[in-house]
C-alpha cells in the first residue's frame, strides 16, 4: 500500500492553474525530495495530501484510504516551513496539547522531547525558545503517535550543522522503520545524501523524477574528469585532441585540465590517458542533485515570486 498517490492530478486557484496533470507516488520506507522554485506546486500538493484542499481533477489517495480522512489523518505527521506556538506554554504543555488532538499517548511526549533535543528545555516557555528549538519542538509534534507518513517542509531551517546531522539519522531510522517520508527543501546539497528519490515540480507539473542515476540520464548531462597533468598541460591536450573523445576542455587554473564528456564516453577516455602516461591524478565527479535541479529548472526559479 503506497504513503500517497496522486493521479493525473489537477487543481486551479481562482481559474489560474496551480497544478497539471501530476502524477506522483510514495511507498513505505522510502524518502522522497520534492523540489521546485516558488510558486511551483510543492505547497499545493501538500495540502491535497493532507486532505486540506481537493484537486479539481484526478484522484489522491493517502495510506490506502481517502485525504482528510481522520482515520488517514490520524497516521500522518506534519512539519510546515513556519512553525508558531503559544509562546505563554512550554514545551511539554505544547506536545502534550497536540497529543490529544491527535489522539496519540502523552506518554511519548517526554521520550519525544528528548529524542529532538529539547530535555533540558521542556519545561521552559516557547517565548524563551530559539529559532532551532522551535523547529526542533516542531518536529517532535510531528512525530506524534509514531506517523507512517511524514511531510516535512524545509525541516532544518534554524538548526546548527549538529542538529541537522541528528535530524537526518532519525530521518534514515524512521525510514527503515518503514515511514515513508518527504523532503521539501532549497539546501539541495545538505538532503541529497539522505533521499531515495527525487520529484522536481516546475509550474505546476512534474518535470523530472526518479533516483540521482535516473534523474542523470534523463538529464543527458556531461560528467566532468579532472585531470592532473605528469608532463605539463599542453602534452595531456594533445593526447585528448588525438583522442576518439567529443569532450570539451577547460583550463581549470589550478594547473589541472576539465574534460566534460557523455557518460557513455567516459571509460574510453580514461583508458586513453591513463595509457598515454601523462596524467599524475585523477577524479571525476557526477552531476550534483543541484547540478540536475538548475537544469530541469531553468531560470524558472528567477521568474517566479511568491507561490504556494
Amino acid at each position: 500500500m503506497s504513503c500517497f498517490r496522486l493521479e493525473n492530478v489537477s487543481y486551479r486557484y481562482d481559474k489560474a492553474p496551480v497544478l497539471q496533470g501530476v502524477d506522483l507516488s510514495l511507498e513505505p520506507g522510502e524518502i522522497l525530495g520534492l523540489f521546485g522554485h516558488n510558486g511551483a506546486g510543492k505547497t499545493t500538493s501538500i495540502k491535497l495530501i493532507l486532505g486540506l484542499m481537493q484537486p479539481t481533477q484526478g484522484k489522491v489517495s493517502v495510506l490506502g484510504g481517502l485525504a482528510g480522512d481522520p482515520q488517514v489523518t490520524q497516521h500522518i505527521g506534519y512539519l510546515p516551513e513556519n512553525v508558531m506556538f503559544y509562546p505563554q506554554l512550554t514545551g511539554r504543555e505544547i506536545l502534550k496539547h497536540f497529543a490529544r488532538l491527535k489522539g496519540a499517548s502523552l506518554k511519548q511526549v517526554p521520550a519525544l522531547l528528548e529524542q529532538v533535543g529539547l530535555e533540558d528545555a521542556m519545561d521552559a516557555r516557547t517565548r524563551t525558545y530559539s529559532k532551532g528549538m522551535r523547529q526542533r519542538l516542531g518536529l517532535a509534534q510531528a512525530l506524534l503517535g509514531k506517523p507512517r507518513l511524514l511531510m516535512l517542509d524545509e525541516p532544518t531551517v534554524g538548526l546548527d550543522p549538529v542538529a541537522t546531522a541528528d535530524l537526518y539519522r532519525l530521518l534514515q531510522g524512521l525510514r527503515d522503520e518503514g515511514a515513508g517520508i518527504v523532503l521539501c527543501s532549497h539546501v539541495l546539497p545538505g538532503v541529497e545524501p539522505y533521499i531515495d528519490r527525487a520529484a522536481i515540480l516546475t509550474d505546476g507539473a512534474v518535470k523530472a523524477s526518479g533516483n540521482l542515476g535516473s534523474l542523470r540520464q534523463q538529464a543527458h548531462m556531461p560528467v566532468s574528469v579532472l585531470l592532473t597533468p605528469a608532463n605539463g598541460i599542453s602534452s595531456l591536450e594533445k593526447v585528448i585532441d588525438e583522442s576518439a573523445t567529443t569532450g570539451r576542455m577547460t583550463k581549470t587554473g589550478q594547473g589541472t585540465l576539465r574534460v566534460d564528456v557523455q557518460p557513455r564516453e567516459k571509460v574510453a577516455l580514461l583508458e586513453t590517458v591513463m595509457a598515454s602516461g601523462e596524467v599524475a591524478d585523477v577524479s571525476i565527479h557526477q552531476p550534483s542533485l543541484e547540478d540536475i535541479y538548475v537544469h530541469f529548472i531553468g531560470t524558472g526559479g528567477l521568474a517566479h515570486r511568491g507561490g504556494r
